[in-house]
């Protein structure tokens, strides 16, 4: 049941900015960031054992989550952990009322409720979310202002960068002032990402916390220790935040680089105590055996068609034991390969590549459909191709190879080879609309369902016509229709 809006859900002062963080978050510094898919319970558990401090979910969809129980169910209501705290539960949204109905069933399972203003992805685009609310001040600060009215709970917010610092310093006093409790700057632009996401802007991190009179967490160029407290240093946040150096290396925070089947033996061993879906668990083991997976490739396709979790364990294993066979060969004095800082076995950052040097014509800049269409044209195959072609062997991605079509005459999709208008089926389900016409080929029978509704009309006995009365009178013509209409 959806608790209503007007409820008084307050039941003493709630605590808010630096007081919040120092009591309710324990003055948490070091934070594993939401990511859809990756922040489940138990990478969040195995995170905590190493050094984490503060956790937030995965981001959740508000519409859903108010709409689907299983939803919430799968996702916070699982079970009670009390090692899984302090947590902040983040939700995209982009109705105030909407995301105040998930924030208060959700209210109960956590700490704060934190508003995604950071999303940069397409899906966040399609939906109207994420960083492409970031120029909608009046949205935002109505949505803020209501979840910090109504819940029991403070509201906190995660945001990317505008190019401009003042322009980032107006968007964070503007949310401050609406009511948000905590703020998450990721010191990179809603264009920054995938290849082209570059190094985040700890200068408009700094610029926001000079200018805010809440705690602000840094999200960007974050791989190790030594990171984490420079950025604290060189920005004065009160805590950082990590997501990719954490996925790849859960004991970040403890300062430590261990063997990568350390954590990934544990992370199996959590799961079996918590579940969640297998490809979670997929997508973090690729991450943990990233460099390792680049030298025995053969065992990347393994991991990647594995049904069950003690599938993926054998995988990992086998893992464990090629590093083993490695290290027993290793000569003395031998430097990693690749120019990584440890050996490939050892837990360590992974570092993004860049878009490919563009030409001087375009000044370097390269979209990510023609560096696409680029890798195309080559002999190696994308990963996305990869995996197609893992599953059909016989895919063929040569563009000469491709079957041709007849093209519609109207539009130029490829028409229907017994469309009797030689149109494509979105134009000819219109033609034939207008001219009620049949066409078999696309299965659409207009004149045929027209004819038989005038042959059905033309069968039924003829009503007997209502006598007459005057206004107000039963069966009158008023009366007959408003009771037809109730």
């Amino acid at each position: 049941m959806i608790p209503e809006l007007g409820t008084d859900v307050e039941t003493m002062p709630k605590l808010q900015g630096f007081e919040f963080w120092s009591r309710t978050l324990g003055g948490a510094r070091h934070v594993v960031a939401p990511m859809v898919d990756q922040s489940e319970l138990a990478w969040r558990l195995l995170s905590r054992r190493h050094g984490a401090q503060l956790c937030y979910t995965p981001m959740l969809h508000a519409q859903v989550f108010v709409r689907d129980a299983n939803y919430r169910k799968e996702n916070l209501y699982c079970e009670v952990c009390p090692e899984d705290r302090p947590l902040i539960v983040q939700f995209c949204a982009n109705d105030p009322e909407v995301f105040v109905q998930a924030a208060l069933l959700a209210q109960d399972y956590c700490d704060a409720i934190d508003l995604n203003l950071g999303c940069p992805q397409m899906i966040a685009k399609r939906g109207h979310y994420g960083a492409f609310l970031q120029e909608e001040w009046d949205l935002l600060q109505r949505m803020i202002l209501l979840a910090h009215e109504k819940l029991s709970v403070p509201v906190t917010c995660k945001i990317r960068v505008f190019p401009e610092i003042d322009k980032t310093v107006r968007y964070a006093q503007m949310l401050e002032k609406a009511g948000c409790q905590l703020l998450t700057v990721h010191g990179r632009t809603k264009e920054q990402k995938g290849p082209l996401s570059g190094t985040a802007s700890w200068e408009h991190i700094k610029a926001v916390r000079k200018a805010v009179a809440i705690p602000v967490f840094a999200n960007g160029n974050i791989q190790c220790l030594r990171d984490v407290e420079r950025c604290i240093q060189d920005t004065g946040v009160q805590g950082v935040m990590s997501a990719e150096g954490n996925l790849h290396n859960p004991a970040l925070f403890e300062g430590r680089s261990p063997a990568v089947w350390e954590l990934a033996e544990e992370y199996l061993d959590i799961v079996r105590q918590h579940p969640c879906p297998l490809s979670y668990v997929r997508a973090h083991l690729f991450k943990l055996w990233h460099h390792t997976l680049q030298v025995h490739q053969q065992l990347r396709e393994e991991l990647a068609k594995v049904k069950t979790l003690e599938g993926i364990a054998a995988v990992s294993q086998e893992l464990k034991l090629r590093c083993q066979e490695d290290i027993s060969r290793q000569k003395e004095g031998e430097k990693p390969l690749g120019g990584l800082p440890f050996f490939h076995w050892i837990c360590q950052p992974y570092f993004r590549p860049g878009p490919r040097e563009g030409s001087k014509e375009n000044g370097g800049a390269r979209s990510k459909r023609a560096l696409e269409e680029e890798e195309g044209s080559t002999d190696v195959l994308s990963k996305n191709k990869q995996k197609k072609q893992l599953r059909n062997p016989h895919k063929t991605f040569d563009p000469s190879l491709k079957p041709k079509y007849a093209k519609c005459d109207q539009c130029g999709n490829p028409k229907g080879n017994r469309c009797v208008f030689n149109l494509c089926r979105g134009c000819c389900k219109k033609r034939a609309f207008k001219e009620t016409a049949d066409c078999p080929g696309h299965g659409l029978l207009f004149k045929t369902k027209f004819e038989k509704s005038l042959a059905w009309k033309g069968a039924q006995p003829r009503l007997q016509e209502p006598q007459q009365a005057g206004p107000g009178e039963p069966g009158s013509f008023p009366e007959v229709m408003g009771s037809a209409l109730a």
